[in-house]
């Protein structure tokens, strides 16, 4: 049976552990040395903790099947966590051991050999060798599997760095040199097992990626045409990247629009997060309230009876959209009539803009004389000054134009605007609105201005 790339470097880390492991513990029997001891109990987690992740790899690389729809790359992060508790597990037997010959004193528990240094330094190669192979193999295969192994080398270098420095101080007099590498050992082996639990609880409890949601999120703002992007949800396992989108599209848009759409936002995201599965799914998006509003506007108006539409409102209600409006029918009509209208007014709106869920209708009795003669000039001179002041200031010189009428409501003013032709709409518009202000500010008797602009 042939082994993949990931196996076949799992496969000489179990071998490197388990001949680590003798020597260490040959030695250490040997020589009573406490710290070689720890370590070959560390390199026997590594043995088995190398079978696991040997064993792990090869069932992520199992395709995705009908039981697994999402694969088995998860496999690597659960061989990393009993990797991990066989770690705690060893350094808290370390720390005993070590403490219990700390305070028992024995000053010739350790022979500080010399086959024993020499055993140490050729370990400590070994060390440093498979380190690299297996970082250098998780970097080009993104397996966390192996990144933990190489994590479990590196405290393993560590620790034999301890001990050999332990051993030397032990022949140079110090005998509990050897117990306290002992105690460095297990440190290591905590800090080793601590970082390779908190990365894979993180992964097996689907936390987001923040590197990734970032990166996706930014591929998917910058899509042409836009698409909004009202749901993200991303997680990870083994190097492999899901990612669930929920985009709108204009409920105007036909199902290949949506679909192209869709397809965008797998490319973008695919593109910046290579390894990755997408899923998309398309919802119409509601269109704008102002387009909404000239819509039941439309609706209304075309309905016989009725004469005038104004204040139209388009309110979200929790997941409905209603929409209110007052319309104005003769003074004269029975109340019976106008219900009527009203109905078939709502009944035209729903038919015409399905989006809305609502109608409410405020029904106004329409004047039978909206609109009077102008307002003679020696009626309005008060006016004329609010007006001329109003002007002067926005623009330096008075209106071209202006007239007064009364209206139902009040008195309206009209007035023509003389601008430079180079000005552009936007500023046009701008003026006209802030002398609009200006004049309805003053207090006068005008309720409402109407400013024509022109070159």
């Amino acid at each position: 049976m042939s082994l993949s790339p990931q196996q076949r470097v799992a496969l000489f880390s179990v071998i490197a552990a388990l001949s680590l492991m003798g020597i260490k513990l040959a030695v250490g029997l040997m020589t009573g040395s406490l710290g070689l001891i720890a370590e070959a109990l560390h390199s026997g987690t590594d043995m088995v903790a190398a079978l696991l992740t040997l064993f792990a790899l090869g069932v992520a690389i199992r395709p995705a099947d009908r039981r697994h729809q999402y694969g088995h790359e998860k496999a690597e992060h659960l061989a990393a966590l009993a990797e991990a508790t066989l770690l705690v597990a060893a350094s808290i037997f370390i720390i005993v051991k070590s403490i219990t010959r700390l305070t028992s004193g024995d000053k010739d528990a350790v022979d500080a050999a010399w086959y024993a240094i020499a055993i140490l330094v050729f370990v400590m190669a070994v060390d440093a060798t498979r380190t690299a192979i297996s970082f250098r193999a998780a970097r080009q295969y993104q397996s966390p599997a192996l990144a933990a192994s190489g994590w479990h080398f590196v405290s393993d270098l560590g620790g034999t760095t301890a001990v050999f420095i332990g051993l030397i101080l032990v022949r140079a007099g110090f005998p509990a040199a050897d117990s306290i590498a002992a105690l460095c050992v297990a440190a290591l082996v905590l800090a080793a097992a601590v970082r390779i639990m908190r990365a894979n609880v993180n992964v097996l409890m689907d936390q987001v990626p923040t590197e990734a949601e970032v990166l996706a999120r930014k591929a998917i703002s910058n899509i042409e045409p836009t698409v909004e992007l009202r749901r993200l949800r991303i997680r990870e396992a083994a190097g492999h990247t899901f990612a669930d989108v929920i985009i709108g599209v204009p409920s105007t848009a036909v199902v290949g629009q949506g679909h192209a759409a869709a397809d965008a936002v797998e490319e973008a995201v695919e593109k910046v997060l290579p390894r990755s599965d997408v899923v998309v799914h398309v919802e119409p998006s509601p269109p704008p309230a102002e387009e909404l509003r000239e819509r039941v506007r439309a609706a209304a108006t075309a309905v016989p009876g009725v004469y005038e539409v104004h204040n139209i409102k388009v309110i979200q209600v929790g997941d409905r959209i209603e929409a209110s409006l007052h319309l104005k029918l003769p003074g004269a009509i029975l109340l019976e009539q106008a219900h009527e209208v009203t109905s078939a007014l709502e009944t035209q709106i729903s038919a015409a803009v399905p989006e809305i869920d609502g109608v409410e209708t405020h029904m106004e009795p329409l004047s039978d004389q909206i609109v009077s003669d102008t307002v003679p000039e020696d009626k309005v001179e008060i006016e004329t000054k609010v007006v001329d002041k109003a002007v002067l200031a926005a623009t330096g010189h008075k209106p071209r134009k202006l007239r007064f009428i009364n209206t139902d409501e009040g008195m309206v003013a009209y007035l023509t605007l003389a601008l430079s032709s180079g000005e552009s709409l936007a500023t046009a518009h701008d003026l006209a609105s802030a002398i609009k202000a200006q004049v309805l500010s003053e207090g006068s008797k005008i309720v409402n201005v109407f400013v024509h602009t022109e070159p």
